[in-house]
């Protein structure tokens, strides 16, 4: 599966994302009008609603703005969005004081150099399975999906499961 430290899962309250790359596959489609698109993951989009019933926010800090990201972020209410941020660990940093939270509180998906920083001091750091290698080397998991297949729900199931919370959220599904 990956590298994993000692991570206390019970601890972690919050799930940031990286975008391109992490909720996407990274792929960025440019219309005529200058106008983006991109794919995000429904598997990934249910996996937020998941953690968000378990009582568990989620953000974005993201390097590149994008209104797709904007609108993709409104649909599956995550509340906290990041976009612009050429250095995300000050970015980080600021969100983390706003929502009076601390590094071991946080885990982080990430796949990319900008977001070594993050991925060093979240709590439980993540690269996906298509990250660069320095990100891989530093990370506390490594996905088996790549980023837009799944990544973001394969890290949700991993801490859920592990901080007690997956089997409460699946009665609604046993029923």
């Amino acid at each position: 599966m990956g590298l994993e430290k000692q991570t206390d899962f019970s601890k972690i309250e919050i799930l940031i994302m990286d975008v391109d790359g992490v909720m996407t596959d990274g792929t960025v489609l440019i219309n005529d009008d200058g106008s983006e698109g991109k794919n995000f993951s429904i598997l990934d989009g249910h996996g937020i609603k998941l953690w968000h019933r378990a009582g568990f926010q989620t953000a974005i800090i993201s390097g590149r703005p994008s209104g797709a990201t904007t609108v993709r972020a409104e649909q599956i209410s995550i509340n906290h969005v990041v976009q612009g941020a050429k250095k995300k660990l000050p970015a980080l940093d600021s969100l983390l004081e706003e929502l009076s939270l601390d590094y071991s509180q946080v885990a982080f998906i990430g796949d990319d150099l900008l977001d070594l920083p993050l991925v060093r001091r979240a709590a439980f750091g993540v690269a996906v399975a298509n990250a660069v290698d320095e990100l891989k080397e530093v990370a506390d998991y490594i996905t088996e999906k790549t980023g837009g297949c799944g990544a973001v729900r394969e890290v949700i199931e991993y801490i859920l499961k592990r901080n007690g919370k997956w089997q409460d959220l699946m009665q609604r599904y046993l029923v």
